[in-house]
């Protein structure tokens, strides 16, 4: 098995393995299921510092994502896609897809945000139904200012869905102070359960423009109100993946006993991009530098994949590249969940000094030692 240090799916402690062995039962008709699901609900809402109402939905992270447009948009509205990422971009597919008019709001995509740029922007361009912002994007590693930017569009009206799939419980989320109206997170990132599960915490706003739509909702799977009065009907309107759920209560367990979880992810995160630009190598962006994923440009004269293939093949640890107009050009190390460890990291940034040297790479100084030394 090769050790998992990419931005998601990463390593799965042995308590929440377990925990997805457990006895099930019929979960659809069992009254014990419903109160285990609601209260995993609700745990997951307090770790979020928020009362919003939780849902846990069967499908990978994307599925959260548009189930929020679908369940938000309809034909003709105005949505705001702040776009600084590749997954950013991406939800102009959602927005059109369910008869909206996605208006781009493209910034560069080495930097984080510039709250005070979008300000400008807002004060003439603010007529959204709601806008999409990226909490952190993973082919890039960049993280935006949600705590910022999700206030500053609910001051003009404007309903917030944020992706932090690959943000939270890495970096600090705070949903009540951010106002954010729909958060989706998965099971895969630093959650550390495995994939397929997603989850999305929901506003009284938001509840609001979804339950008083003018037309329904063109889809079932990825309607958000098809949950509406499920625990006081006893009934799921699919029936629930209950060991992937199993799973999930035992991660979210782990995530509210780790007292240094963000602390651990930060140092580590610094410690590595530090590092990598004390090496010589180049740290992809410039600014909003996420605390789950360092993203460094393949050296010149060299193939990513020759990168990914000798650390796999020579060290059986797992890195991975990028995707779109990324592909080829970016190695981005994951540090994030379970795989945000002193050792693991420790053993991933030998293994990438060795592979990189024996690429003919000529590195300024250690990269092992250099992490070593940033950590303490």
């Amino acid at each position: 098995m090769y050790k998992i240090m990419t931005p998601g799916p990463v390593q799965v402690p042995e308590n929440v393995r377990l925990a997805r062995s457990r006895s099930t039962t019929n979960a659809d008709l069992d009254p014990i299921f419903y109160d285990e699901y609601k209260e995993l609900c609700e745990l997951i809402s307090s770790l979020l510092h928020t009362e919003n109402e939780t849902l846990i939905l069967s499908g990978e992270g994307i599925l959260g994502l548009e189930a929020a447009c679908a369940t938000l948009t309809e034909p003709g509205d105005r949505v705001l896609v702040i776009d600084n990422g590749i997954y950013g971009a991406g939800f102009a597919d959602f927005v059109t897809m369910y008869g909206g008019e996605p208006i781009l709001y493209t910034a560069d995509y080495l930097n984080e945000i510039d709250v005070d740029e979008l300000a400008a922007y807002l004060e003439e361009h603010h007529d959204f139904k709601y806008a999409a912002v990226v909490h952190c994007d993973t082919p890039s590693g960049v993280l935006n200012d949600v705590h910022r930017i999700c206030p500053l569009l609910k001051s003009y009206g404007i309903l917030t869905v944020v992706d932090s799939v690959s943000g939270m419980f890495g970096n600090q989320l705070d949903v009540g102070k951010a106002q954010c109206d729909i958060v989706c997170g998965g099971s895969q990132k630093a959650v550390s359960a495995p994939p397929g599960l997603t989850f999305v915490t929901i506003s009284e706003d938001a509840k609001y423009a979804m339950e008083h739509r003018k037309t329904p909702v063109a889809s079932f799977y990825c309607n958000l109100n098809i949950f509406k009065g499920y625990y006081e009907k006893q009934w799921f309107p699919y029936t629930m993946p209950i060991s992937d759920i199993y799973g999930l209560a035992a991660a979210m367990e782990n995530i509210k006993k780790d007292a240094g979880l963000y602390e651990r992810h930060h140092r580590i995160a610094e410690a590595v991009r530090n590092a990598i630009q004390d090496a010589g190598l180049e740290n992809h962006l410039q600014s909003g530098f996420s605390d789950t994923v360092t993203v460094f440009n393949v050296p010149a004269g060299m193939k990513a994949d020759d990168i990914l293939n000798r650390m796999k093949e020579r060290h059986n640890i797992m890195l991975s590249g990028s995707f779109g107009d990324l592909e080829g050009k970016v190695i981005r190390i994951g540090h994030m969940g379970a795989s945000a460890n002193e050792a693991d990291m420790t053993a991933t940034m030998a293994a990438l000094e060795e592979t990189l040297e024996f690429l003919g790479f000529e590195m300024n100084h250690s990269l092992l030692n250099s992490f070593v030394h940033y950590l303490k």
